[in-house]
């Protein structure tokens, strides 16, 4: 199947600039050829989209996600639980163009079967990247998510670990340190792992050769897992200058996360932050909990931001179709270009998933999994939310053409 795209705004994410004028010809899922204006007489036969000056980007990622979780089966049994994640998902690709998505833990191991059926074409649905439980200690973090598997001892992280790996995971998420929201012995500057767990359950993910996705929320957590070889850094909270320096020698992608901290309602800047945070509803105590949190994490951000660290966009909130919309409107309140906003949810996103040769920008010989937007994100990062077309292996999935708002 052939698709020629004409008059498209290209923004292929290489470049940190719209290309007027640019037609793309897409052949059998992937990027065939990219013409300049006037170019592509010669195509042959094929399907014209004619996206009137519309911008053609790559699609969206968003590298840190969770199911919904219910505190027992009794809220919400795990078939229907099962069922609503991959509903969740399939609305992040059509409704928000999230073409990507990594997951940081998810209870029964349901990422790794929506990453399956959506593989296998059974279902229409973004990529998935499977994490399985996340794995923390006795009276870790997040426990109350049933995301969470408890280990003690450096055999009892391994023996997780390879339960994990058995089941199809993409890579290993370890929860070395407490959180912002939580109770209150589950802190982000208490680390929990002894330092005989910690090298054990990095040493059989070597020895397996599976990635290490770290929340790591405190200078200690964050400097033993790049030193291990940690693949990612998920959170960064507290990062002093040491730490930054690591994720720079050590090339480790850092994944901030801000809207744990950010999106409390005395902090919401616009209408889709103010919406989002009314929804959610946190508790007054945890709100309190975030914005005591907000400072030192902006700074690491920052710090990381000037330093080149590579960074890549994940939020760590749900629904997950507007997860990631929020997420890049605050790394650019935090100091952020959009142009560095976008490339983190698009080339930085495939590649910390290890997929970047073949996807997150628009190259010749890309899979063309794209989107295409009424409104220039590069001037204003929420024009993404200004969704007309969807593309997956270069087929269009969602066409919102007819829709006059964009989605708030």
């Amino acid at each position: 199947m052939r698709t020629l795209l004409k008059h498209a705004t290209l923004i292929d994410c290489v470049e940190p600039a719209a290309q007027p004028d640019k037609a793309v010809l897409l052949e059998d899922g992937k990027i065939r050829e990219i013409f300049h204006a006037g170019d592509p007489a010669g195509v042959g036969d094929c399907e014209v989209v004619d996206l009137h000056g519309a911008f053609l980007m790559p699609g969206l990622w968003d590298v840190h996600i969770h199911p919904d979780y219910f505190p027992t089966l009794m809220d919400m049994p795990l078939p229907d639980q099962v069922t609503l994640f991959g509903h969740k998902l399939q609305q992040g690709l059509l409704e928000s163009g999230i073409v990507g998505f990594r997951s940081a833990g998810a209870h029964s191991f349901m990422d790794v079967a929506w990453k399956r059926a959506f593989d296998s074409g059974q279902h229409l649905g973004p990529r998935v990247f499977a994490a399985g439980h996340f794995l923390t200690t006795t009276g870790g973090h997040f426990l109350t998510s049933g995301h969470a598997l408890e280990c003690d001892g450096p055999y009892g992280f391994v023996k997780a670990i390879r339960e994990q790996i058995k089941h199809g995971v993409d890579h290993i998420k370890l929860n070395l340190s407490g959180g912002i929201l939580g109770p209150a012995w589950d802190l982000h500057r208490h680390s929990f792992l002894l330092d005989d767990e910690i090298r054990a359950a990095f040493d059989i993910c070597k020895l397996r050769e599976f990635k290490v996705m770290a929340h790591a929320t405190n200078p200690a957590a964050v400097k033993a897992a790049v030193r291990l070889g940690a693949h990612s850094i998920e959170h960064g909270y507290i990062m002093d200058d040491e730490c930054i320096e690591a994720l720079v020698e050590h090339g480790t992608w850092y994944v901030p996360t801000l809207a744990i901290s950010h999106l409390t309602p005395g902090q919401a800047t616009n209408i889709f932050e103010r919406r989002w945070s009314s929804e959610r509803n946190l508790a007054h105590a945890l709100c309190c909990r975030a914005e005591a949190a907000v400072e030192q994490h902006t700074e690491a951000f920052q710090k990381a931001l000037r330093a080149g660290v590579r960074m890549a966009l994940g939020s760590d909130i749900r629904p997950l179709k507007d997860a990631a919309l929020l997420e890049l409107g605050l790394w650019v309140r935090d100091g952020a270009t959009p142009w560095q906003a976008i490339r983190a949810a698009t080339a930085h996103g495939a590649a910390v998933c290890g997929v970047g040769d073949r996807l997150g920008t628009i190259e010749t010989g890309k899979i063309a999994d794209l989107i295409v937007v009424g409104g220039n994100p590069l001037e204003d990062v929420n024009n993404v939310r200004q969704l007309q077309l969807v593309f997956k292996d270069g087929r269009i999935v969602s066409d919102k053409r007819g829709r006059s708002e964009p989605r708030q």
